[in-house]
């Protein structure tokens, strides 16, 4: 049910870092302030965990004390399309950061596939493919049990359209399905101005993936400003020239009855993912306020 929705933020937020946290002073902070989620960042490493495992362990204990669901995004030097050392390279950044993940707790690592580059498409898709069922195996033989999370992006050249990320969760082993709604919105400039705008997406997940896959989705949510080649900049929930608005997607959550995990990635993360909770309790209690018929600038 929409109200097993859980809010939290990707990274530590700003305020947190005023008051010198340390990492596993995060949990117990973000419940004081009543969000329930943690979106780890290793977007940084290279081809070894860069965290000890003790503390990664640490991390996770505190995750558990305070019911803080624990989740990971990768390297952004990964590219599952690329050159065969570049695939290689970004397949070890890629079982780096899913080891590290294992040993937090976090139930998924999320991460960007690759780059269509000077190949066709479908080309440079079946590469990708071909290397995550790789990866996939090699996760399972460590016996790791975090879940691959391919994100759906915001720019054009990147592979990572709803449609591609659905194949990969049909045909490799071990995934969990990541829909970041900025990004969709951006890629598709300016895709979602009213509620149906989700819902089809919503309805084309259900009948491709099924029901559970929906209702479990991993999200990552924040407005962003795009050009001709889709995102260039993510902003607050509050900047009324940009979309889509958090609304839409709570409407579609109690719809559906979904519970999905939503990571905040506007530039006030802690801000904003309570905003957003708000919201969605807001749509609980059929207090609605967006215009189906709303014009946006981006």
């Amino acid at each position: 049910m929409a109200e097993q929705t859980r809010f939290g933020t990707a990274g530590v937020p700003p305020a947190f870092r005023l008051l010198k946290a340390k990492m596993n002073d995060v949990p117990s902070l973000l419940r004081e302030e009543g969000l329930d989620a943690f979106e780890y960042q290793a977007v940084r490493w290279g081809a070894k965990p860069q965290i000890k495992q003790q503390d990664a362990e640490k991390l996770g204990a505190e995750a558990k004390k305070y019911d803080i669901r624990l989740s990971m995004h990768g390297s952004y030097f990964i590219n599952l399309a690329g050159a065969d050392d570049v695939i290689s390279a970004s397949k070890e950044r890629l079982i780096a950061g899913a080891t590290a993940a294992d040993w937090m707790g976090a139930y998924v690592i999320v991460f960007h596939t690759g780059f269509y580059g000077k190949l066709e498409k479908s080309y440079a898709f079946k590469g990708c493919i071909k290397a995550l069922k790789g990866v996939s195996q090699t996760i399972k033989d460590m016996g790791l049990k975090v879940k691959l999370g391919p994100e759906t992006m915001g720019r054009k050249f990147q592979v990572g359209n709803i449609d591609e990320i659905m194949t990969i969760c049909q045909e490799v082993e071990n995934t969990q399905l990541v829909v970041d709604w900025g990004h969709l919105h951006a890629r598709n400039l300016g895709a979602f101005k009213k509620i149906d705008d989700l819902r089809v997406v919503a309805e084309k997940i259900e009948s491709t993936l099924g029901p559970e896959t929906l209702r479990n989705m991993h999200c990552h949510f924040s407005k962003i400003e795009f050009s001709s080649q889709g995102e260039r900049k993510h902003h607050t929930l509050d900047e009324p020239r940009y979309g889509p608005e958090f609304e839409l997607l709570a409407k579609v959550i109690v719809d559906f009855k979904l519970n999905p995990t939503i990571i905040c990635e506007t530039p006030i993360l802690d801000i904003d993912a309570l905003k957003m909770k708000k919201i969605l309790q807001q749509v609980l209690e059929g207090k609605t306020n967006v215009d189906p018929q709303q014009k946006l600038l981006f």
